[in-house]
């Protein structure tokens, strides 16, 4: 990985010394995601409560800027204006890249439609089939990892060609085994398992934001 990308991870372990049993899948995780987004495939995520806010917040931070200016490329800059000077000039102003990511957490009308006619319990999987395709990502976020709803999901990722992303407290549950990576943070307690979730999704951004926008790496 380049050296700014292991400087990510050098802050994160300086600030979060307990999440260094989990380096090197962190690391495994956000070559996935790097694959992912270099071939313009998509990120879904899901997960429960505080989890479920978790997504919504990994999304925020990828579908526009987190600490790296993203403007559009100039070539599409020039398509908005031609179609409406005066409001494509604003949205070149303001319009920011971002990286496609999905919270499966966030569609109520479908989601407790599917509740309600279907099962509450595969509302994830059903939109993991939908919405998925081959050379997406799926992180399914549970803090003991034996979370119904994620593993359905989990198990109709992987059917599709969706590789698995676990983020999970010290047992990993059974999202650890069905995972292709899982990133199993050192503690057993619900809310310190959230609370070290968010300094991993945030470096896992960072180190994203740096390989698609950094320096130049965006499309000019």
């Amino acid at each position: 990985m380049e050296e700014r990308i292991q400087k990510q991870l050098d802050l994160l372990i300086k600030r979060y010394p307990q999440l260094a049993v989990c380096r090197e899948n962190i690391e495994n995780a956000y070559t996935i995601l790097e694959e992912c987004y270099v071939n313009d495939h998509k990120l879904l995520v899901a997960g429960n409560g505080g989890s479920a806010a978790d997504s919504e917040h990994i999304t925020g931070e990828l579908m526009k800027r987190f600490k790296i200016s993203r403007p559009i490329s100039n070539e599409f800059a020039k398509k908005l204006k031609a179609i409406d000077l005066n409001r494509g000039t604003k949205l070149e102003k303001n319009l920011e890249k971002g990286l496609m990511t999905i919270p499966l957490v966030a569609h109520e009308a479908l989601t407790t439609a599917y509740i309600n006619d279907v099962d509450g319990l595969g509302v994830f999987a059903q939109q993991l089939y939908g919405y998925g395709r081959a050379g997406d990502v799926f992180i399914g976020i549970s803090t003991s990892g034996n979370s119904e709803n994620i593993l359905l999901a989990a198990v109709v990722a992987k059917a599709l060609g969706i590789k698995v992303i676990g983020l999970t407290g010290l047992s990993g549950g059974e999202l650890a085994k069905i995972a292709d990576i899982a990133i199993k943070v050192p503690v057993s307690e619900t809310y310190m398992i959230q609370e070290l979730h968010l300094p991993v999704y945030h470096c896992l951004c960072l180190m994203l934001e740096e390989r698609f926008f950094g320096d130049g790496n965006g499309e000019k």
